[in-house]
């Protein structure tokens, strides 16, 4: 392939994935997309400086999305600038063209913004901008099945940090006719957690961060909410709870799980007795359950299963049956144990 080499950015609102066209490895990097203020050494951290952080402890976040939009361009460009330094991509983009990743529906003066950064801040040679699931016919999701064809009809389920987005893209092409949305995503579902311990365990308002690394330690879907949901009436005693020891900062302990009380082999050490613990039991499943139950929390929208559903009987009848062949899941929370079997 002749031209310059492509930076490709997947500018999700939590995280950054970014990677060479040309590079000799497919990993990519992954880079927050935060600005953050520590509140124990109060030093600011500033996107791929995050992980360097020490003390997580009542992180104070700045974003460059809102309500699923890049609306702060400010604290994107200071992400992007210390994202292309040498001692993390190495990219200098007027070597290079872009390909990046923006909103579904994205407003037309955020896309001038895009252009007029692209070009007149940061000077790359080419550009081209595409939600993310119009890539998905080039990549590898449906590659097991299919080995290198790429099946023409297909429902790409983007489940993100902002919204969850049920897109159908039909010969490489988005329709965007068909496309729905629920208010449902990431941020919530931690903002939702966090409300839940704080009403029944620790006061954790302020640790986003810690409380993001429990849904994302302890939560799954669960196959059948009923069921989980009576097991949990004992309390502290049944299969489903987890003991999650909170993170000591001061000492670089991190949080981790251990064993509860009733299903310990070996005691615990007095030092151990001593960590502070919570006890994760139902919530472990009634938070990502929000995605299939969205009115649990007051929103008068459909379920994943009904939203896909109602999607894809938006879509030529003659062709509906391939749709509902190849559904694919993409997005931080398609990462839940469960969910692929629930849907």
């Amino acid at each position: 392939m002749n031209g310059p080499s492509v930076l490709i950015l997947d500018n999700g609102a939590h995280s950054i994935k970014a990677g060479f066209s040309k590079s000799s490895t497919d990993e990519a990097r992954i880079i927050p997309n935060a600005i953050v203020r520590s509140k124990g050494d109060r030093r600011m951290y500033i996107g791929p400086e995050i992980d360097s952080c020490r003390d997580n402890f009542a992180l104070h976040y700045r974003l460059p999305f809102e309500k699923g939009f890049l609306n702060d361009w400010d604290t994107e460009k200071a992400i992007w600038d210390r994202a292309f330094q040498d001692n993390v991509l190495a990219a200098n983009p007027r070597d290079l063209s872009l390909l990046v990743t923006e909103p579904y529906f994205n407003l037309s003066k955020i896309q001038n913004t895009y252009d007029q950064i692209v070009f007149e801040e940061y000077e790359f040679q080419s550009y081209y901008r595409a939600p993310g699931a119009a890539l998905i016919p080039f990549g590898t999701l449906f590659s097991p099945e299919y080995g290198v064809v790429i099946p023409e009809c297909m429902v790409i389920v983007d489940t993100g940090f902002s919204f969850t987005h049920v897109v159908p893209i039909l010969s490489g092409s988005i329709v965007w006719s068909a496309v729905r949305r629920i208010d449902v995503g990431g941020k919530l579902m931690t903002n939702h957690l966090k409300e839940i311990i704080s009403y029944r365990h620790y006061n954790m308002m302020d640790q986003t961060y810690i409380v993001n690394t429990i849904k994302e330690t302890c939560c799954y879907v669960s196959q059948s909410f009923a069921s989980d949901l009576e097991e949990c009436r004992r309390p502290r005693r049944n299969i489903i709870v987890q003991e999650y020891v909170l993170p000591d900062f001061s000492t670089n302990n991190p949080g981790f799980v251990r064993q509860p009380a009733h299903l310990r082999k070996v005691p615990l050490t007095e030092e151990e007795a001593r960590m502070p613990v919570l006890f994760v039991e139902n919530e472990r499943f009634s938070v990502p359950e929000l995605l299939f139950n969205p009115s649990d929390i007051g929103l008068d929208q459909a379920g994943l299963p009904q939203t896909i559903a109602h999607c894809i009987s938006l879509l030529p009848t003659d062709v509906q049956g391939l749709f509902w062949a190849n559904i694919g899941l993409v997005g931080g929370n398609a990462k839940y144990p469960g969910i692929e079997e629930r849907l």
